[in-house]
């Protein structure tokens, strides 16, 4: 299992930064969410954080899930292989995959552990992915390891509920997990289908050219909490950068809409947090509009 914490300790270990000075037009890019469009994300938020149940738990769907349908399929084990889960909402009549997340208390034990580099996608799973494309090395392997299961999941619950439509969530580590999941299930399920991402605290976890397929090719929103420092690492000296689609909840309440890659906008995690060290882990779980993540 990938330390999210090792992702934090490369910006701790001799990282340079500069304040960012937003531009006017990234000033000008940020809209605020309204009561209904941030009660859109609920059901969502609370499939990212049932995502950190056990799989037996998930399966059985004795954990306080929110929909009248259990998961079709669940698996991890919560340590080498995070806990995932695919099932079908049929209010939102949609597949939803869920992976787990990272416990921001067990970071500290790894803050040394920053052995990590982008590396391109496996041709296997991603067929025809350009190999300009690179994501973080640790992720891919933790997406791997579940790749082809999540997918037979996914084909099953589709074929079983009579749905063309599929939903990625995932908070922390899972954000990451579940947004290589949207690239890598387009490309193996039929011609019609329709994706969309909603994650959590999500972490960089490619480059330019991971950004740019991602906002080519994905419906994707990433919500972050106030000073959470997780989605600022890995540090864009490092070749990371965030897709579109950020939503920040800033220390008001608002839900701030923030257009483009990485806005540096003070209203955006970007120019909210500048270092590592400026964020508060506490963020990290939320509340998302309510919702603490964690079974």
């Amino acid at each position: 299992m990938t330390s999210m914490f090792s992702v934090l300790a490369a910006a701790l270990l001799g990282v340079t930064a500069v304040r960012a000075n937003p531009s006017l037009s990234a000033r000008q890019s940020i809209t605020a969410l309204t009561t209904s469009q941030i009660d859109y994300f609920t059901s969502y938020t609370w499939y990212a954080s049932t995502a950190y149940c056990t799989a037996s738990q998930t399966l059985a769907w004795n954990c306080g899930g929110r929909s009248n349908r259990g998961p079709v399929a669940s698996g991890g084990d919560g340590d080498s292989v995070q806990y995932w889960y695919v099932g079908y909402d049929p209010s939102l009549d949609t597949v939803i995959v869920a992976h787990q997340g990272t416990n921001p208390d067990e970071f500290e034990a790894d803050l040394t552990d920053a052995d990590f580099f982008l590396t391109n996608v496996d041709s296997t799973l991603f067929p025809g992915i350009s190999s300009d494309i690179e994501v973080h090395d640790g992720f891919a392997d933790d997406q791997a390891s579940t790749a082809t299961e999540v997918l037979a999941a996914v084909q099953q619950t589709m074929s079983e509920y009579g749905t063309t439509s599929v939903t990625m969530v995932g908070h922390s580590l899972g954000a990451a997990i579940s947004l290589l999941d949207s690239v890598y299930l387009p490309l193996w399920l039929p011609a019609g289908t329709t994706f969309k991402t909603v994650t959590y605290g999500l972490p960089r976890v490619g480059n330019q050219a991971f950004a740019n397929y991602v906002d080519a090719n994905l419906h994707l929103t990433h919500i972050n909490n106030e000073e959470d420092p997780i989605p600022i690492c890995p540090g864009r000296f490092l070749g990371f950068v965030h897709p579109s689609g950020e939503v920040h909840i800033e220390d008001s309440g608002e839900w701030a809409s923030c257009a483009g890659q990485d806005n540096p906008s003070t209203q955006c995690i970007v120019g909210d947090v500048d270092y590592v060290w400026d964020g508060n882990l506490n963020n990290h779980d939320g509340p998302y509009n309510g919702v603490t993540m964690g079974c």
